[in-house]
């Protein structure tokens, strides 16, 4: 595979005097020092007790080499980009080599899975190297996904594959830039070697390409950090990672106390919230909502069977293992959200003493949520604000006609802006009404007459309400379109730039990766990368659904 050009270029055009080579960094661990680890270091797969982590090395691949760089995260972070494929970046981000000041560990966790609990998980096959203070004096770690077995692997081998290495490296940094909260994705180093994975469980094994993903976020600390020490009932081991979490990421609460802890609660609860409403707002189902898979900052983690709505649809789901119940759906996110937070309530009150300031905390989540999504929902509408039960009934009404017919999400909210609201749009013919959205229908059943005569009135609705606001139709458009991002991963893409790097070349990634770092923006010469998803990949394997298989 030849390295993308990008990540091997000397100079970033941008002035990188602050930049410095991956391994004249300074390196810190500080959730190691002040947390119980492992006393045992044998890397075998076990049951672990009385511990928050297990200090484990990176498993050598035989040839690691630079595949993709995220050049923003890199100068985030101070570190200069590297000048070769295979030099030191890939052999310390492949886990050939563990620099001096680093002390590698997998984390200990438990998680419900689906609604069930389900014991002991772990980083099975994430090994965090070490933390960083970054350019912005912000800590950040640095964790290494696909680095091999750890104590957490249980019966696999802590391999990922190319495919979904390239597919968290993509989705983590167009995240960031359509504004949603996330981890971040610094480097993706193929390992040389190939790992044998059913990919649909359906009998089918074979050998695919390795890769590793290097993950950045200031912290990989999930629901299930907590859930493990509560449910064993090691209350030391819970107590001293509340108290590190607290002063490490959220200091302005004080103290630990039961009070901070209720508050620090409530803050966790609020940025869940949020970041649903942002979730929902994209069109962006994360596939696996275990509680193992949500980050105690509120941020995206674990980027697996994800995807984004194509044709509306609140019960679609991308994770094929969720086929039945539909449990994590694009529509059921706020509610397990909530279900997930009311888990991690369960396992903090041994350190509030008292469900009740807990189950107060709780309403901050849902308050948070409807909160968000309906500011969101009217920057998505292009109106000041939504207002009473009019504007309810209109949204209401909206999603059952997008629903009605296979309409894309996305392209549905981007062509909206662009429907006329002057007078003279009132007494359009109904297709003429409709015209500009046309392009966000799949199916034909959107131009038979029921529907448009349907659709033309609820437009007239739209545009009478949007009059109200007395607001020029260029800064409707203008407010839509900050709110509407043009360029979404679709899976298709992503299946595309990683068909394409198995045969060695990155232009596809490249290219993909530059128009997701505005979204927003229209990019007239990448316009059919904005087009609805193509026919042939309705049902291609890794452009519509997709299993947990890595």
């Amino acid at each position: 595979m030849t390295p993308p050009a990008s990540a091997l270029r000397a100079d970033n055009g941008h002035g990188d005097a602050h930049l410095r080579p991956l391994p004249d960094l300074t390196f810190e661990n500080t959730f190691v020092g002040a947390l119980p680890a492992d006393p045992i270091l044998r890397n075998v797969p076990r049951q672990v007790q009385h511990a928050s982590y297990t200090r484990v090395d990176p498993t050598a691949v035989r040839a690691p080499q630079l595949l993709a760089w995220a050049d923003d995260v890199s100068e985030m972070l101070g570190v200069s980009r590297p000048t070769s494929a295979s030099g030191i970046e890939a052999q310390v981000l492949g886990g050939n080599k563990v620099l001096a000041g680093m002390q590698p560990y997998a984390a200990r966790y438990a998680g419900h899975q689906f609604g069930h609990w389900a014991g002991q998980l772990g980083d099975g096959r994430a090994i965090t190297l070490a933390e960083v203070i970054a350019v912005d004096s912000n800590r950040y770690e640095l964790q290494l996904k696909g680095a091999g077995r750890t104590p957490y692997s249980r019966t696999a081998d802590g391999r990922a594959v190319l495919r979904s290495s390239v597919r968290e490296f993509m989705c983590s940094e167009a995240m960031h830039y359509l504004g949603v909260p996330t981890t971040r994705a610094l480097s993706l180093v193929a390992t040389g070697e190939t790992v044998v994975r059913d990919m649909f469980y359906d009998g089918n094994p074979k050998a695919e390409p390795g890769a590793i993903v290097c993950r950045v976020a200031p912290s990989f600390v999930r629901f299930g950090n907590f859930q493990i020490h509560a449910a064993y009932e090691e209350l030391d081991e819970l107590k001293r990672l509340a108290d590190y979490i607290i002063k490490i990421h959220f200091p302005e609460l004080g103290t630990p106390s039961p009070a901070v802890y209720a508050r620090w609660f409530e803050e966790i609860c609020k940025r869940t919230g949020a970041l649903m409403a942002h979730w929902m707002r994209v069109g962006f189902v994360h596939g696996v909502m275990n509680t193992d898979n949500m980050s105690i900052l509120g941020l995206t983690i674990d980027y697996g069977p994800y995807g984004w709505l194509e044709g509306y649809d609140p019960a679609w789901t991308p994770n094929t293992t969720d086929a039945q119940g539909r449990r994590y759906a694009y529509g059921n996110q706020p509610k397990i959200g909530l279900w997930n937070v009311v888990q991690l309530a369960n396992a903090l009150v041994p350190l509030v003493g008292d469900k009740a300031p807990l189950e107060a905390a709780l309403a901050a989540y849902g308050d948070t949520f409807a909160t968000n999504w309906r500011r969101t929902l009217g920057d998505k509408l292009g109106f000041s604000a939504l207002e009473g039960e009019a504007d309810d009934k209109l949204v209401n009404d909206m999603f059952e006609l997008m629903q009605a017919v296979e309409t894309d999400m996305t392209l549905f909210f981007r062509f909206l802006a662009h429907v006329p609201t002057e007078a003279s749009a009132e007494t359009s013919d109904d297709r003429s009404l409709v015209e500009p959205l046309c392009r966000a229908f799949y199916s034909e059943d959107a131009f038979v007459s029921l529907h448009v005569d349907r659709l033309a009135a609820w437009l007239r609705r739209y545009i009478e309400r949007v009059r109200q606001d007395a607001t020029p139709d260029f800064a409707r458009r203008e407010r839509m379109d900050r709110a509407n991002p043009k360029y979404v991963l679709r899976n298709y893409l992503a299946q595309q730039a990683i068909d394409s790097l198995e045969k060695g070349d990155s232009s596809v990634l490249e290219r993909v990766m530059s128009v997701l770092q505005h979204p927003y923006d229209d990019q007239p010469e990448h316009e059919e990368l904005a087009e609805r998803r193509p026919e042939w990949a309705r049902h291609k394997p890794g452009c519509s659904a997709l299993s947990c298989s890595s």
